[in-house]
């Protein structure tokens, strides 16, 4: 069982869930026991109805700094594909319901590829976010080639990549890789106030249009036109679409029962 105190887990606000990365001695090293817990609470968030959107940040200096060195130093390349911190990084990106990523400081490597699970990223300014595994001999190996590409562009990616530079969060911004740019040291608080946002909204029909965005990174654009009127089509018989109509016509807010 991982440990739990290398992840904070706290209610933030009504329907929003906050997840800390604990180990400011080691700059929020995403070691496999701490990708194993953040793999855990989203597991437990996604089976509890009255959390609807998650946030995770790091701290004020740093969201998360890479992998954790030791851990790298011990691997091999008998190493299989699927151990467990493969396992844990499918099971993040797995997860259906709204995830942001508050960053302040450095987010590098492994850390940025944590960031590239959220599906909004709220960065302060001042934020430093790369992918710098090539300086030790590697290659990103949990989205740092294959996300990122899709998210930023071939040029961009391979800038980042093969020359290890971070950049500011003002270009990632630019880049589309940052949703929102915050003052420095309120990523928290915006990213909190967006995640409170998005609790109040259609919880199914926010789970359906993040699944339906995320088909334009394997499907073509008529599949992805076809899969999103299937899509479509299935909210139609919600009891969210008949609330959300209904509280439409009698002016008053809706009260989502997620089915």
């Amino acid at each position: 069982m991982p440990d739990q105190d290398l992840l904070l887990i706290e209610p933030a606000a009504d329907g929003v869930l906050l997840l800390r990365l604990n180990r400011p001695e080691r700059r929020n090293a995403l070691a496999t026991p701490l990708l194993q817990a953040i793999a855990a609470a989203l597991a437990d968030a996604e089976q509890d109805d009255a959390i609807r959107a998650v946030v995770i940040t790091g701290n004020d200096k740093v969201f998360a700094a890479g992998a954790d060195i030791n851990e790298l130093a011990a691997s091999g390349s008998d190493d299989p594909v699927e151990t467990p911190r493969f396992l844990a990084w499918a099971a993040i990106r797995a997860f259906p319901k709204p995830l942001i990523a508050a960053v302040e400081g450095w987010c590098l490597g492994a850390g940025s590829e944590l960031m590239l699970t959220a599906d909004i990223v709220v960065a302060a300014k001042g934020a430093k976010i790369g992918q710098p595994e090539t300086n030790l001999g590697i290659i990103p190996g949990a989205g740092g080639t294959a996300i990122l590409t899709r998210r930023i562009g071939a040029a961009r990616a391979m800038h980042m990549v093969l020359t290890g530079d971070p950049i500011s969060a003002e270009d990632a911004l630019a880049y589309g890789l940052v949703a929102c740019l915050s003052e420095q040291g309120q990523a928290l608080a915006d990213a909190l106030a967006l995640a409170e946002k998005l609790a109040a909204r259609a919880p199914l029909a926010l789970r359906t249009a993040k699944a339906s965005i995320r088909d334009a990174e394997h499907l073509d654009e008529t599949e992805h036109l076809r899969a999103e009127r299937v899509r479509f089509i299935e909210l139609l018989g919600s009891a969210d679409k008949a609330e959300g109509i209904a509280a439409f016509h009698e002016k008053r807010p809706p009260v989502w029962k997620a089915r």
